[in-house]
């Protein structure tokens, strides 16, 4: 076996890998040998049908696995007897016509090509200067959410027969919803609870039910919204037959005792220092979410080094393919978005570049400081995960439990936080404070007074 580099660039490497046709017959004539004492073949005595014979038996399809493992054995002393430290697994293609090395008439010839890890020094975590996001827990807030569930929570009455629906009030219907007079799947339902204001169905829909009495039928005209998660039906104008068949009025809310007692406690006062528990731990959830930007955005600006190729183009491919999927689906195009089609991908080309930089300074950090993953943590989150979709447990904790890459697709988030709270221990973090509207802003939605001091 030969191996000849090719190729010597910063991250990419290219080896030419070369096994002579007599070395591929010697492979097959040693695995024969082998496998000769355990032959049991007609006209032979157990064990001692000659090696010639063999190899005119099965030399030709014994091959394609000695070929396999050549292939196998070529690509892996490249990247050893190089002492390489590939970013992702190396790319093999052969040279040559493989059939005639199948047929014993020539060498065996092919490239590997590695995508190196580059070599970089880690930012002393402890020298990051970020901002932390924060916001007080008034009264108003418990106050709010306290309503919210008060009105989920409240009983609803019969509206005496002729009465007409009103805001807030809770109809009970059938409907048959059709584009076009054909009905289409999914835009049926029978008996459905459906609360006046909700916002529960396409936008218009409930406001045109408002003033309906027990026993009318109407027609409700609606267009679907542009981003309608069904492509067959964004953008479509739609008529639901409906037949309103009883008219609820809400109870009077009431924050009393009686409603923590449905809630499962004794008083309202526990009910408000449950809650008051819950909104705490949202305004804390918001809180991480733009201290972990602020620490990836302090990560980014702190590593500069060259990225392996192909793993910026994978991620880029991927981001992509969501970006041109969305634009799809909402019969858009770069210019509607005020960008040529380069600018749009050269701006995602650039995020894909981030995302690669900052996947890999962070798994050198938690490679440095010892962070892992336990099983156990895998297995809770698929269980989490699994969870949000009743009735499919079962189905869904088998993909997940037997496939490698859905593992790694749970991990690879788990991995990120940890090492994420690892550097929000050691980093220089101060507290800003700002209003509820702005804590719970998607950091990308942030004023530019906001974005440049947490910077």
């Amino acid at each position: 076996m030969q191996i000849t580099q090719t190729v010597s660039e910063d991250l990419h490497r290219q080896f030419t890998v070369t096994v002579p046709a007599s070395e591929l017959d010697s492979r097959v004539t040693a695995r024969l040998a082998e496998m000769q004492p355990k032959m049991h073949l007609k006209g032979f005595r157990p064990g001692k049908a000659p090696i010639s014979f063999l190899k005119k038996q099965y030399g030709k399809s014994l091959l394609g696995e000695i070929v396999e493992q050549a292939v196998n054995e070529g690509s892996q002393k490249a990247v050893s007897d190089n002492q390489l430290k590939p970013a992702l697994t190396p790319r093999i293609e052969p040279v040559g016509d493989v059939q005639q090395v199948v047929d014993g008439k020539a060498d065996l010839q092919f490239t590997v090509t590695v995508d190196l890890m580059p070599e970089f020094q880690t930012a002393d975590v402890a020298s990051l200067k970020v901002e932390r996001l924060t916001a007080e827990v008034t009264d108003a807030d418990i106050d709010e959410a306290l309503q919210r569930i008060a009105q989920q929570a409240r009983d609803y009455t019969p509206r005496p027969e002729g009465e007409a629906a009103q805001k807030d009030d809770t109809v009970t219907i059938d409907f048959v919803g059709s584009v076009d007079g054909v009905e289409f799947e999914g835009g049926k339902g029978e008996n459905f609870n459906l609360t006046l204001g909700a916002g529960q169905f396409i936008p218009g829909f409930e406001d045109q039910l408002i003033g309906a009495k027990a026993g009318e039928s109407r027609d409700v005209k609606v267009t679907f919204p542009a981003d309608y998660h069904s492509a067959e039906l964004a953008g479509k104008d739609a008529v639901f037959a409906v037949t309103v068949k009883e008219v609820k009025a809400p109870a009077p809310v009431a924050f009393d005792d009686a409603l923590a007692q449905k809630m499962g406690l004794d008083t309202i006062g526990t009910l408000r220092e449950r809650i008051r528990d819950q909104v705490k731990s949202e305004f804390a959830s918001a809180s991480r979410l733009h201290l972990k930007r602020r620490i990836l955005d302090a990560l980014d600006s702190a590593h500069s080094f060259p990225l392996p190729p192909q793993m910026v183009e994978g991620e880029f491919k991927s981001i992509w393919a969501q970006v041109e999927a969305e634009l799809q689906r909402e019969g858009k195009t770069a210019a509607d978005e005020g960008k040529t089609d380069e600018e749009l991908r050269a701006e995602y080309h650039a995020i894909a570049e981030r995302r690669v930089r900052l996947g890999l300074v962070l798994g050198r950090l938690g490679e440095q400081n010892g962070i892992t993953i336990s099983p156990d943590e895998v297995q809770r989150a698929i269980l989490n995960r699994v969870r949000q979709y009743p009735g499919h447990e079962q189905r869904l904790y088998e993909y997940f439990t037997k496939n490698p890459q859905a593992q790694a697709e749970i991990r690879a988030p788990l991995f990120e936080d940890k090492v994420v709270d690892f550097i929000a221990e050691l980093a220089q973090v101060t507290d800003k404070q700002v209003d509820r509207e702005t804590l719970f802003k998607d950091p990308d939605d942030l004023p530019e007074s906001v974005k440049a001091a947490t910077a």
